[in-house]
């Protein structure tokens, strides 16, 4: 029982210093300090709500390769995307 309280307190800790830490345009859902209201008083729910629905998502495609060519390549293809996505937008639904 006294290893489920610990890491029930680290996660609690851990949740609330990330929270404390992360930019505040960054934070989805909630604005930061309503985060830092939800985790401080529900510490174990609010720790995992954090994790799950608060946290900044990371999204290991956003960064371009060190290669400046492949960098280009790969910029021009997510502009091409983008102008298909918006094209298919803009065309009625059949």
């Amino acid at each position: 029982m006294l290893y489920v309280a610990l890491f029930g307190f680290v996660l609690w800790v851990l949740c609330f210093a990330d929270a404390i830490t992360t930019d505040e345009d960054e934070v989805r859902n909630l604005s930061k300090d309503g985060w830092l209201v939800v985790v401080l008083l529900l510490p174990i729910v609010g720790s995992i709500l954090w994790l799950v629905a608060g946290r900044p998502q990371k999204y290991p495609g956003e960064r371009l390769p060190e290669d400046p060519e492949e960098a280009e390549f790969v910029r021009r293809c997510r502009e091409r995307a983008e102008e298909q996505r918006r094209e298919n937008r803009r065309r009625p639904q059949e």
